[in-house]
């Protein structure tokens, strides 16, 4: 499969049978969405920035609900969390999406904003790759965020909803930049990439951290 970086949280991912867009946004964050298609798009909460679905053409299965789902050989498992600290009084609900494609499982926490229980951990189950919120504000900030990977145990980190200079400031400069979370990891991340080709035989035991490039 090939994931691509669209910026703030939102990644595209094409396999030989599905192309699937998450979490695609506003213009209004700062950065343009470039017009696209999918088989399936998966929305985490109804913010601007994370359910721009108006920009995704090919008459996509829009999925923005806990729930299990499965199209073009791609198994999706929605589960509900919080926005907030506060079970969702603050700023509502959010969905994690579990995506199990050619054997990787690929879990993707949208704005999570609090540390699931072990329970929920368990629920989910095994994860190869996780893209995790590490900016704070919004989300968990890049202490939690590294606790919640010791929880998870992937094999690959993708970081993302965090502060970025093309993002609009007014709204998001408050965010951490993505070198505080790696430093708080004490991990070296792979050279930044605006592609990255995975393969289930690629995937190796010692957990690694990928930073990607915005370029779809």
């Amino acid at each position: 499969m090939e994931i691509k970086y669209a910026g703030h949280a939102s990644f595209q991912i094409k396999t030989k049978d599905a192309k699937i867009v998450m979490d695609p946004f506003n213009p209004t964050i700062g950065l343009k969405y470039p017009k696209t298609e999918a088989s399936i798009v998966t929305i985490s909460h109804h913010h601007p920035d994370h359910d721009f679905v108006s920009v995704v053409g090919g008459n996509p299965l829009i999925i923005d609900w806990p729930g299990e789902f499965e199209k073009d050989k791609v198994r999706i498992f929605g589960h509900k969390s919080f926005h907030d600290k506060v079970k969702g009084a603050e700023r509502g609900e959010n969905i994690l999406y579990k995506l199990e494609i050619e054997g990787i499982s690929l879990l993707h926490c949208g704005d999570l904003g609090v540390i699931p229980d072990d329970s929920f951990i368990d629920d989910i189950g095994e994860v190869d790759v996780l893209f995790v919120p590490t900016g704070g504000v919004y989300t968990i900030d890049s202490v939690e965020a590294v606790k919640l990977i010791k929880k998870i145990e992937p094999v690959l980190v993708i970081p993302m909803h965090y502060n970025n200079p093309k993002l609009n400031q007014e709204q998001f400069g408050k965010l951490e930049p993505v070198e505080s979370f790696i430093q708080k990891l004490g991990a070296t991340p792979s050279e930044p990439v605006q592609k990255l080709v995975l393969r289930k035989e690629d995937l190796s035991e010692e957990m690694k951290v990928q930073v990607m490039e915005i370029g779809v």
